[in-house]
């Protein structure tokens, strides 16, 4: 059974940081992807960041280049988004997905559907 735990969202005021943490469980994720999304009040999931866990690349959606970095602890089952500059439109539940193949082409993995695994999800409030 995976399990994707998130941590690490609150309140922050515009310009600030905050990172959030990712644990995963259940499965040996050398094969996988995992991704970060975000969803605002009444709008889409929108596809945040993403990182191959057994080369380290990563993809990222255009509103967060050169803001936010995905990384991933491997000995600790951990990705983590490092989340800089932050503005208010950042604000939304950010929730951390996990998928089994590493091997599609990069826009594969921006659409929330190509993912099997979902966290429960951490709020990011950015102040203005």
């Amino acid at each position: 059974q995976v399990q994707l735990v998130e941590s690490g969202g609150g309140l922050v005021q515009a310009g600030g940081s905050l990172r959030l943490s990712c644990a995963a469980s259940g499965r040996t994720f050398s094969s996988y992807v995992m991704g970060w999304f975000r969803q605002a009040p009444g709008k889409e999931r929108e596809f945040v960041a993403a990182i191959t866990w057994i080369t380290g690349t990563t993809y990222y959606g255009d509103s967060v280049k050169g803001r936010f970095t995905i990384s991933r602890a491997n000995a600790k089952n951990t990705v983590y988004l490092q989340m800089n500059s932050l503005k208010p439109e950042d604000t939304a539940v950010y929730y951390c997905a996990a998928q089994e193949d590493y091997s599609r082409p990069w826009v594969y993995y921006r659409e929330p559907r190509h993912y099997d695994y979902w966290g429960q999800g951490t709020q990011v409030t950015v102040s203005s």
